[in-house]
């Protein structure tokens, strides 16, 4: 299992519609084979922060996504993402 997560920033009265402008990118995500769970949102608590995380298979499904992802073009001023590797999960609660 593939995860990706962290945030971006980007200027408060800006966040908003790069969040909307993913929703496409989100719809596809979520319906392509080897996606478990893909999210761009709003940050609840800063107005500059967009949350995002991708949960896959594998990584021949996050490569196969890759190829045809084509998200809009829009430029954070700050990008903390990171990759993680698992092979397993588990209940949280």
């Amino acid at each position: 299992m593939i995860i990706i997560a962290g945030y971006t920033r980007t200027d408060a009265e800006k966040r908003d519609g790069a969040v909307d402008a993913f929703r496409g990118m989100v719809e596809r995500a979520r319906a392509y084979d080897g996606c478990l769970d893909f999210s761009i949102s709003a940050d609840a608590v800063d107005p500059e922060r967009v949350n995002l995380f991708e949960c896959w298979r594998d990584q021949t499904a996050l490569d196969a996504w890759r190829k045809v992802a084509k998200g809009p073009r829009v430029k954070p001023r700050e990008v903390a993402v990171s990759l993680y590797r698992t092979d397993k999960a588990e209940k949280p609660f």
